[in-house]
């Protein structure tokens, strides 16, 4: 917190800060004088009428009374990472779109429209990196009836907790009336580490594809896969999906994975284990093989896309190397 020279607190942040990281301490009882304090860390998104409201890096939005400040400071946009690769939101984004590309997008401005028939909210939601080149409302008008007529929701993928995020684009949404519906994080690491999980006899046993055959299908737990989903999976600058055998001829797969290499990124999905072969770390393997084989494409880098509450795969992926670089959102217009 910001301390004068004469050692007192001091409220240094205004409403003209709107949309810059800020830290904020205030008295969780205003009331009194000595209440506990509480500390709060995001991008300030609007200061009206007396309250504040401060996006967190998991897109929680807190609203403060400007009479309970204490102290307040701008603070960097982001920490220096100190292991793993470096890399922006903008870019990470691009080569995420990459990855799982729709059937059909159209330009708004600088933001793209995307729908495959309603398979996954990110093949089937706006991508907007950018301005769309006309006033917000007009857009998310023209959003909702691009959407309406394909039979779809209206759904608007944004981003925080990294620099050059949407925090101030997901603050603008909730003022409409959109709704957050599905929050995931976007994981980031060094590639060879993962390569160097296993021993390379290990990961020899994993059966790589460029296609998603039957066998591969018949262990995805997807449902309901169709051409459209199939095109999706596909649809890649380079995609690989990888597979270790099932116990007996005719068996689905003990586990899969599916990568796509793009540049120096690997992306990994899509890795999914039997039951009944959990915490033999065939997980591990198949990302392993797969990692080896984007090392021979060039890459160095990987990420990956991780679900808040699985807790599972956030400890797996941790010790692999992975970190937290952003979280990301969708959002649901109104109908």
């Amino acid at each position: 917190m910001e301390i004068s020279a004469y050692g007192r607190l001091e409220v240094r942040v205004t409403a003209a800060d709107v949309g810059k990281r800020v830290s904020v301490r205030r008295l969780t009882d205003p009331g009194t004088t000595e209440g506990k304090f509480t500390d709060t860390v995001g991008v300030l998104t609007s200061w009206d009428d007396g309250v504040l409201v401060i996006t967190r890096k998991s897109g929680e939005s807190v609203r403060i009374d400007e009479s309970s400040l204490v102290a307040a400071k701008i603070v960097p946009a982001a920490p220096a990472r100190r292991r793993g690769p470096a890399a922006s939101y903008e870019e990470l984004a691009r080569v995420a779109a990459r990855g799982w590309r729709p059937v059909e997008s159209e330009r708004l401005g600088e933001w793209e429209l995307r729908a495959a028939a309603g398979y996954t909210r990110r093949a089937n939601s706006v991508l907007p990196l950018g301005e769309p080149g006309i006033p917000l409302d007009e857009a998310l008008d023209a959003v909702r009836r691009w959407y309406g007529e394909r039979g779809l929701p209206a759904y608007v993928q944004t981003a925080t907790g990294a620099e050059g995020a949407q925090e101030l684009l997901c603050a603008e949404l909730e003022r409409r009336g959109w709704v957050r519906e599905v929050t995931a994080e976007m994981w980031i690491g060094a590639l060879a580490p993962i390569a160097d999980a296993v021993e390379p006899a290990v990961a020899s046993g994993v059966v790589l594809s460029r296609v998603a055959d039957e066998a591969w299908l018949a262990r995805y737990q997807r449902k309901g896969v169709s051409e459209v989903a199939l095109k999706v999976l596909g649809n890649c600058p380079s995609v690989w999906f990888a597979s270790v055998p099932g116990a007996a001829a005719g068996d689905a797969p003990a586990a899969i994975g599916r990568c796509v290499v793009d540049g120096r990124w690997a992306g990994f999905a899509a890795v999914e284990v039997d039951p009944a072969h959990r915490r033999e770390g065939l997980a591990t393997t198949v990302m392993a093989a797969l990692a080896r084989r984007a090392l021979d494409e060039g890459a160095s880098a990987a990420w990956l896309q991780v679900e808040e509450d699985n807790a599972g795969a956030r400890a797996l992926y941790a010790g692999m190397g992975f970190s937290a670089h952003h979280a990301y959102h969708h959002y649901r217009g109104p109908s």
